[in-house]
C-alpha cells in the first residue's frame, strides 16, 4: 500500500481488510489489526523511534518481543499516558497515540545529543568521580541538572482513571509459554484431564511459529498450530491465557502473573479492567518461554536499522513488513542463513553475508551465489554510517581487507539465549553450556521443570518433543492420565551449527553491550581495570543490565567480555541471577482495587447514621470514622462546641459511641494464664463480673497498649484495645498463642463490629442508664459498683452487656448490645436523658476530659515509652513472667533522667499550648543539646478555664513546682509553664465512685 512502503504485497497475519489509523510524535501513519506498534512504524518506513538513556544516540527498532531495549515510547495522552511501553508488544488499534521520549525539542533534533561529545567524560562510574567541587555548587547546579537528565518517560500528570484487579488462580499444570513446546505439553496434559492454564505474553499463540516458514508432519507449521489451538479449545479443564507474563515465581508454587485486558483498546469496556494482577497456585509448571536472540558488539551496533535477524524473519513472516530493501546479514550461526532465504524471498536484496566462521557451508554458499549476494567467511562488520538511520557499512574480511557497502538493514544473528528468568526466582543459579554457548537453568524450584528453548533445546524438534514429554510426566505425577507414549510431531530438517563472536575489536565509533543504559565494551574494560570484576560488581559498576529490560540482550556480551579481560572462561566468570518482575509490572496490576479509600476501606460504627443526623463532625481514627464533635447552630468554631459538651458532661450527663474500639474474646482453660503473660499485671484474681485496667508491652519493653479486660465467665474474657491498635493487638496475640505458647487451651476471636457500645457518663448517667436497663438488673452503686461488668437486658430482654468504667473521670457506665440495636440505643439514650439534659460528645471532649484526669492515651503510647515512662511502672508484676518484662528492665529504660509523664499549666493562665512544643529549661538555649522533653497532649480545660497539657520530662516527677519554656520552632512560639501533677481534677476520685 503507498500509505506503508515496507508492507509486503502479501503475506502475514494481519488483517489487511481493515486498517487502523494511529499518530506517533504526531505524525499520522496506518497500519493493520494483528500489527504492533513496531510493525507498524517500520511498514511506513519510520526507522528513528528514540533516543538513549546517556548520550540521547538515535535508535532504532532492535527485536519484536519483550526484550527490546530501544524502542520505547509513551502511550496516550493526559490521565492514562503511560511512559516506557515497549513499541514492540504494544498491540495496535484504531486511535492510537503514541510518543517518542527522553529527547527535546524534538526526536530528530535533540539537544542532548551533544553528550556524546562528552563520551570520555561520562563512561562507567564517572558520577562516582565528578560533580564533586565546588561543594556549593551541588544543591544549586549539578543535582537540578542531573535530575532534569534523569530518567525515562513522563509519569501521568493526574490520576488514573482506570481500575486494575486482582484475581486468583488454582490449576494441575501451569506452562509458560504458548510457542510449540508450549502448546504441545498442554496438549499432552490437557489430554489427560488435567486442570491445565497456558498463559503466554504476546496477543497470539505460536511463538516462534509465527515467524518462521516450517513444516510439521509434513504440512506448514499453521496449519499444526491451527489444529493444536482447536483441540485444547474443545478441552474444558484447559484455559488459554494470551497478553498474560508470568512475572515472578514464588514459594509453594506459586505464581505471579498479570493480564493485559484493555491494553490493546483506547479506553478499557465498561466494567473491565485495564489489567488484571494474577496470583496462580500450580501443583507443577512447565516454563516455556523460548529464548532470546544475542545481538554482537561492534562499532555502531546502535544504529537505527541494525537488528536482529530472527526479528527481521518475525517481520516479514508474521507482519507482512520488509524492514528494509538492501540488506546485509552478519552472522555467527547457520540460524542466521534462515533470516537471508526469507529475506530474498520477500524481494529484498542480499547484497552480502558476514560469517564470522571461517567455515560456511557450502548449501548456504550456493544460495549466497544465486540471490547474487557476497559471503565474507571469517569476517565481521568494522563500522555502520548514516545520521538517524543507516546508510551503509563497512566490512572486514579474513585478510584485513576493508570493503564499503551501502544498505539500509543490518541483520545480525549471535545465537540465542534460554528465557530462563523464572528458574532464577528461587535462588536458581544459571550454569554454563559449552556445546550451546549460553547459561542453560541449573538447580530448579520444586515442581517446575523446562521445556524446549528455554532449556537450550534449541530445535523445532526438540521442542516439541520436551512439551509432549514434559506435558505427560506432568499429569502421571499428579496422578491423571497413565505413562503411555503420545506421538511426537515431526519437522523439516534445521541446520544449528553455532560459533558465537562476542564483540568485533578495532573500528571506530562506540560498539555497545547494553543499549538501553548505554554500556559500552571500553565501559566493561574501564570496570575491570578499576578492579570491578566481579560480575555483580561490573554490574552495579556500568549499570550493565540494570535498565528495564533487564539485560534480556546484553548480559551475556557483558560477561564475555569481563571473563576475557581477566583471562576467563565464561564458565569461570559467572553471571548474575534473575529477580522478579520478568518484565516490568505496573504497580496497579499489583494493588487491584486497593488504591485511594479502597486501599484502607473505611469502617463506619453501626451508630454513624444516628451521628450522621445529629450533625456530627467525623474524624478518621485508623479504619473507622468517628463522631469527632456535635455543632449546634450558633457555635462559631470547634472549641466552642466542645467546650459545651465538657461542661455538660460535667455537670449533668453525656454520651458517646465507643463501638470502635477493638473488642477480642478470649475463652478456655488457660484464658487467665494467657493473660497473666501478656498483661504486665495480674489478672488469676479478677472476679468474674469484675473489670480491670491492662498494660501490654511489645518484646522490646516498651508499651503496645492498653484497655480494660472484664472477665464474664471463669474462663471468659473480653479484652478492649485502643481504636487504632485494634488489629495490632489482635496479631499479637495471636502470635503469642500460635508460635510463643500452643500448648495453652486458649481461643480468641475479634468481635469489635459484633457490638455497638456507648459510654454515659455524668453526675445523671445513672438515671439514664436505669431508664434503659431491664427493671431485673440493679445497677445500684452497691450492687453495681465501680469496674463492675456483667450481661444484662436492655428494652424489654434484649442481650447486651454493661461495664462501670470510665475514660472521663465522671461516673460512668459503656453500655454494649448487638450491632443492630446500635441505632435504636442511641436514640432510647436520648429519650431516656431529655429530663436531665443529656448530651452527645465526640472525641474532642473525651480528649479533653481524659487529659483533664491525666490518662495516656495514643499520643503518649507512641511506640517509645514504657510502663515506668508513664507513670504506671507499679503495675509491672514482681510475681510471674509476662512479655518485655526483661527487655523493659534494661538500663537506658530504666534510668532517672528518662522522660517521664507530668502534667504542665501555663504561668499565665490566658497563654495557650501547643502539642510537640519543646522543654528547655529557663535561661538555656533552644536546642537539641538543652532539650528536655515533649509536650504530648493539650486541651482547653473548661473546669479550669485554661489550657492544661500531659508531656514527657527528664525527671519529671521530681520537679513539681518547677518552671520551664515551652518552646515550639515550628510555629515559633514559647510559653512559661509550671510542672504539675498529670491528674488535673479531681485527684481523689469522688466523681468516679459517685
Amino acid at each position: 500500500m503507498s500509505t506503508q512502503p515496507f508492507r509486503l504485497p502479501s503475506g502475514g497475519l494481519v488483517d489487511r481488510d481493515e486498517t487502523f489509523s494511529f499518530r506517533f510524535d504526531g505524525k499520522t501513519y496506518h497500519g493493520h489489526p494483528g500489527d504492533t506498534l513496531a510493525a507498524a512504524l517500520l511498514a511506513n518506513g519510520a526507522r528513528l523511534v528514540g533516543r538513549s538513556f546517556k548520550y540521547h544516540r538515535p535508535r532504532g527498532i532492535l527485536s519484536a518481543g519483550s526484550e527490546e531495549p530501544n524502542a520505547l515510547v509513551e502511550l496516550r495522552s493526559g490521565a492514562r499516558r503511560e511512559p516506557n511501553t515497549r513499541a514492540t508488544t504494544v498491540e495496535l488499534f484504531d486511535g492510537l497515540q503514541a510518543t517518542s521520549q527522553n529527547r527535546w525539542p524534538s526526536l530528530r533534533y535533540d539537544v542532548l545529543s551533544l553528550n556524546g561529545l562528552m563520551g570520555p567524560g561520562l563512561v562507567a562510574g564517572f558520577y562516582y568521580k565528578t560533580f564533586m567541587w565546588p561543594a556549593s555548587f551541588w544543591e544549586k547546579l549539578y543535582e537540578p541538572l542531573i535530575r532534569r537528565a534523569a530518567g525515562l518517560g513522563r509519569g501521568a500528570p493526574f490520576a488514573d482513571p482506570d481500575h486494575y484487579e486482582k484475581a486468583f488462580a488454582f490449576c494441575d499444570v501451569l506452562i509458560i509459554g504458548g510457542g510449540p513446546s508450549g502448546l504441545s505439553a498442554a496438549l499432552a496434559a490437557g489430554r489427560s484431564g488435567a486442570r491445565v492454564i497456558l498463559c503466554d505474553e504476546d496477543f497470539r499463540l505460536g511463538g516462534r511459529l509465527l515467524a518462521e516458514k516450517r513444516e510439521i508432519d509434513g504440512r506448514p507449521a499453521a496449519d499444526w498450530l491451527a489444529a493444536t489451538l482447536a483441540e485444547l479449545a474443545s478441552l474444558s479443564e484447559v484455559r488459554i491465557m494470551p497478553r498474560t507474563t508470568v512475572f515472578g515465581l514464588y514459594d509453594h508454587g506459586i505464581f505471579g502473573a498479570v493480564e493485559r485486558v484493555g491494553d490493546h483498546l483506547a479506553v478499557p469496556l465498561p466494567h473491565q479492567p485495564r489489567q488484571r494482577g494474577w496470583r496462580i497456585n500450580a501443583k507443577r509448571a512447565i516454563l516455556a518461554a523460548g529464548a532470546i536472540e544475542r545481538p554482537i558488539v561492534f562499532p555502531g551496533n546502535d544504529r537505527p536499522g541494525v537488528m536482529l535477524a530472527g526479528s527481521v524473519r518475525a517481520y516479514i513472516n508474521r507482519f507482512g513488513v520488509l524492514p528494509g530493501r538492501d540488506v546485509v546479514l552478519f552472522t555467527a550461526c547457520d540460524d542466521g542463513w534462515a533470516t537471508a532465504r526469507d529475506l530474498v524471498r520477500a524481494g529484498a536484496r542480499l547484497s552480502a553475508v558476514v560469517d564470522s566462521r571461517c567455515e560456511v557451508n557450502a548449501e548456504f554458499k550456493a544460495f549466497a551465489k544465486r540471490a547474487g549476494a557476497l559471503v565474507f567467511a571469517g569476517g565481521a562488520i568494522e563500522a555502520t554510517h548514516g545520521r538517524h538511520h543507516l546508510c551503509g557499512v563497512v566490512i572486514r574480511d579474513s585478510s584485513g581487507k576493508r570493503t564499503k557497502l551501502a544498505c539500509d538493514l543490518l541483520a545480525v544473528s549471535n545465537g540465542w539465549n534460554p528465557a530462563l528468568h523464572l528458574t532464577s526466582h528461587q535462588n536458581g543459579k544459571p550454569i554454563w553450556d559449552e556445546q550451546v554457548q549460553a547459561f542453560v537453568p541449573g538447580t530448579l524450584p520444586p515442581g517446575l521443570v523446562v521445556a524446549g528453548s528455554a532449556a537450550g533445546r534449541f530445535t523445532l524438534a526438540q521442542a516439541l518433543g520436551d512439551g509432549v514429554r514434559l506435558g505427560r510426566e506432568s499429569a502421571v505425577e499428579l496422578g491423571l492420565g497413565q505413562a503411555s507414549m503420545e506421538l511426537v510431531p515431526t519437522t523439516d530438517t534445521e541446520p544449528s551449527s553455532l560459533k558465537p563472536i562476542w564483540r568485533v575489536k578495532g573500528g571506530t565509533g562506540k560498539a555497545f553491550v547494553d543499549f538501553q543504559n548505554d554500556v559500552t565494551d571500553q565501559d566493561v574494560e574501564l570496570a575491570a581495570r578499576e578492579g570491578f570484576r566481579s560480575v555483580e560488581h561490573l554490574k552495579r559498576y556500568t549499570t550493565l543490565g540494570m535498565a528495564t529490560d533487564q539485560g534480556k540482550t546484553s548480559n551475556i556480551a557483558g560477561l564475555a567480555i569481563m571473563a576475557e579481560q581477566c583471562g576467563k572462561t565464561i564458565c569461570e566468570a559467572g553471571t548474575t541471577v534473575f529477580r522478579p518482575p520478568y518484565t516490568p509490572v505496573a504497580i496497579g496490576a499489583l494493588a487491584g482495587h486497593h488504591r485511594g479509600k479502597d486501599f484502607r476501606p473505611v469502617r463506619l460504627a453501626p451508630t454513624h447514621n444516628w451521628s450522621q443526623e445529629q450533625g456530627a463532625v467525623f474524624v478518621a481514627t485508623g479504619q473507622w470514622l468517628r463522631a469527632q464533635y456535635y455543632p449546634k447552630p450558633g457555635e462559631q468554631d470547634w472549641l466552642t462546641t466542645v467546650k459545651r459538651e465538657v461542661l455538660a458532661v460535667r455537670s449533668g450527663v453525656g454520651f458517646c459511641d465507643v463501638s470502635t474500639l477493638g473488642k477480642i474474646d478470649i475463652q478456655g482453660r488457660d484464658a487467665a494464664e494467657f493473660l497473666e503473660r501478656v498483661y504486665i499485671n495480674g489478672w488469676k484474681s479478677l472476679q468474674i463480673g469484675k473489670a480491670r485496667y491492662g498494660l501490654m508491652l511489645r518484646e522490646d519493653g516498651f508499651v503496645m497498649d492498653d484497655g480494660t479486660t472484664s472477665r464474664l465467665c471463669e474462663e471468659h474474657f473480653l479484652m478492649t484495645t485502643a481504636t487504632a491498635n485494634a488489629g495490632k493487638v489482635m496479631q499479637h496475640l495471636e502470635f503469642c498463642y500460635q508460635a510463643l505458647w500452643p500448648e495453652l487451651d486458649v481461643r480468641m476471636v475479634s468481635v469489635s463490629e459484633q457490638w455497638a457500645q456507648a459510654s454515659i457518663a455524668g453526675p445523671r448517667s445513672r438515671e439514664v442508664v436505669r431508664a434503659i436497663v431491664d427493671t431485673a438488673h440493679d445497677i445500684s452503686n452497691e450492687n453495681f459498683p465501680y469496674l463492675a461488668a456483667r450481661a444484662v437486658t436492655v428494652g424489654g430482654g434484649i442481650p447486651a452487656r454493661l461495664f462501670r468504667i470510665s475514660f472521663s473521670g465522671e461516673l460512668a457506665y459503656e453500655l454494649a448490645v448487638p450491632a443492630d440495636y446500635g441505632d435504636a440505643m442511641m436514640r432510647a439514650l436520648m429519650t431516656a436523658g431529655e429530663p436531665y439534659g443529656i448530651t452527645p460528645y465526640g472525641t474532642e471532649a473525651l480528649g479533653v476530659m481524659r487529659i483533664e484526669k491525666g490518662h495516656v492515651a495514643g499520643n503518649e503510647i507512641n511506640g517509645q515509652t514504657t510502663a515506668r515512662d508513664l507513670g504506671l511502672g507499679k503495675m509491672m508484676s514482681s510475681k510471674k513472667d509476662f512479655i518485655g518484662r526483661l527487655m523493659a528492665r534494661r538500663e537506658a529504660l530504666v534510668q532517672a533522667d528518662r522522660p517521664m509523664l507530668v502534667g504542665f499549666r501555663p504561668v499565665k493562665p490566658g497563654e495557650r499550648l501547643r502539642a510537640g512544643a519543646h522543654f528547655i529549661a529557663m535561661g538555656r538555649t533552644a536546642n537539641t543539646e538543652n532539650d528536655e522533653g515533649y509536650m504530648t497532649s493539650v486541651a482547653y480545660s473548661p473546669s479550669l478555664g485554661h489550657w492544661i497539657a500531659l508531656g514527657l520530662l527528664k525527671n519529671g516527677p521530681s520537679r513539681m513546682g518547677e518552671r520551664i519554656r515551652a518552646v515550639d520552632p515550628v510555629r515559633d512560639s514559647e510559653t512559661e509553664v509550671e510542672i504539675c501533677s498529670p491528674v488535673f481534677l479531681d485527684p481523689e476520685g469522688i466523681r468516679l465512685h459517685g
